[in-house]
């Protein structure tokens, strides 16, 4: 597969509108609270059925500081007490989800985020993994893949060691960037003495992929010191790089609301950081995968996306299509059989249910007919960068043209600019039309067509 991604000035500024980012279709805002824990048990009683591997997910939510940007779920804290009560659900939440899947559906991925996977205690964090394998089989060490996000300031060699010794063999570092004026902005002061000490762990301790996330449009920076960060990274060759655009979003994020406005870099500066970032990136010869993500081209990702098997779930690109998802902790997201359900978002209410004995999920949504084809769609493109429309006729008993009318009238202005090229056998999102790819897919998704006004999403570029 051809993975080069060319950068259109022009065309960006003129398709640079807000819309999602496909971690799931149909999107989170289409969650309804009429799906339940009921609906959820039924579902995984209907997995069980496919005999499936299993892929689980933790939220920690605690974080030692808060980051400005931040628009994850987290409670900023410097109270470690807080962790043992929230373990605790954890543990009964874990015993609870277990009873549902057949004990022969194998675990082979996992993932901590967070907040701060890393806020807990090297006891707490092997505790977790103990009562996980109690109540899950885990892959081994060649098949798994175990990933945690670091944070470098909540973390040493000997928290690498151990997360490596509990089985983990994948991390992802928070970055954003080197330089302290923009740390300082964001309240995010990391030396690059920490976080190299964390890379050089994970590399002595036999991690087999590493990954770094940056951070652009966050106040003060300019092409040349991003550039600068990004030099210091490619230097020490993580497999993976993500590169995400800040969404200053200080109305739905109360703490971007200490981010002054007018510290923003300009829209156009924005792009010029962006432009250097992707042309840097492709001379030091990482593969552009998507959205926000590079990869050396042995990387795993870099791989499935070659071999067509690329997936992409709530933690961004996977390898693993085939898992049903179980999402553990407040405000988890999990995907099991044809649903997807999620559990409460506030901490209080979390506890609430797990101490009465139910399972936390409170919300979610059944996919139909339509949901799971048009996911199809949209899963091809925002992967592969192309879709069959013969495979899409021959899987889903549909006559494309006259199925995806909409879309394709849609998609039709797309391919006028050099943005998609369409045939009567393929859609293949051309190099042009790559940092585009979130608007190419909005052409497939039904719910955006009924609304109306601002739809909640960040912008795409």
């Amino acid at each position: 597969m051809e993975q080069s991604v060319s950068f259109d000035l022009e065309l960006i500024r003129r398709y640079d509108q807000s819309g999602p980012r496909y971690t799931s279709y149909p999107t989170a805002v289409e969650f309804s609270e009429a799906f339940d824990e009921t609906a959820y048990k039924a579902a995984c009683a209907r997995s069980n059925d496919s005999g499936r591997p299993l892929s689980i997910y933790f939220h920690i939510p605690f974080c030692d500081t808060v980051c400005f940007y931040c628009a994850c779920n987290k409670i900023a804290t410097k109270d470690r007490s807080l962790a043992p009560p929230y373990l605790e659900r954890v543990y009964r939440e874990l015993a609870m989800q277990s009873a549902l899947f057949d004990r022969s559906r194998r675990v082979e991925q996992l993932h901590w985020g967070g907040g701060t996977p890393t806020f807990l205690s090297h006891a707490q964090m092997s505790e977790l993994m103990d009562v996980t394998r109690r109540h899950f089989d885990l892959a081994g060490d060649d098949v798994g893949e175990f990933s945690i996000e670091i944070d470098p300031r909540e973390a040493d060699a000997s928290t690498v060691k151990l997360l490596r010794n509990i089985g983990f063999n994948r991390m992802s570092l928070g970055v954003q960037d080197f330089d302290l004026k923009v740390q300082t902005a964001v309240n995010r002061v990391q030396t690059e003495a920490e976080t190299m000490a964390v890379l050089d762990a994970a590399i002595a301790e036999g991690f087999r992929s590493t990954s770094i996330d940056l951070i652009y449009g966050l106040p003060f920076q300019t092409v040349a010191s991003f550039s600068n960060t990004l030099e210091r990274v490619i230097a020490v060759n993580p497999q993976r790089l993500s590169i995400f655009n800040y969404a200053h979003l200080p109305e739905r994020f109360k703490p971007q609301r200490r981010i002054n406005d007018a510290d923003l870099p300009a829209p156009e500066v924005k792009l010029d950081i962006l432009q250097s970032t992707i042309s840097r990136l492709t001379e030091a010869g990482y593969v552009y995968i998507g959205m926000d993500h590079f990869a050396r081209p042995d990387d795993e990702l870099a791989l499935a996306q070659q071999a067509g098997t690329l997936y992409r779930n709530f933690q961004g690109y996977s390898t693993h299509a085939d898992c049903d998802l179980i999402g553990i902790g407040v405000t988890s997201i999990g995907k099991v059989d044809n649903t997807y359900g999620q559990n409460r978002r506030e901490l209080e209410e979390y506890y609430a249910d797990i101490d009465a004995g139910h399972l936390a999920v409170f919300r979610g949504i059944e996919l139909n007919r339509d949901d799971l084809i048009r996911r199809d769609m949209i899963t091809k493109l925002i992967c592969h960068f192309q879709l069959d429309i013969r495979v899409a006729e021959a899987t889903w008993g549909i006559q494309f043209a006259d199925y995806f009318a909409d879309a394709l009238t849609k998609l039709q202005g797309m391919a006028n600019d050099g943005l998609v090229e369409i045939t009567p056998t393929q859609i293949r999102i051309l190099a042009r039309g790559r940092l585009l790819v979130r608007n190419i897919c909005m052409a497939f998704d039904a719910y955006l067509a009924t609304k109306t006004g601002p739809i909640g999403f960040s912008k795409v570029i």
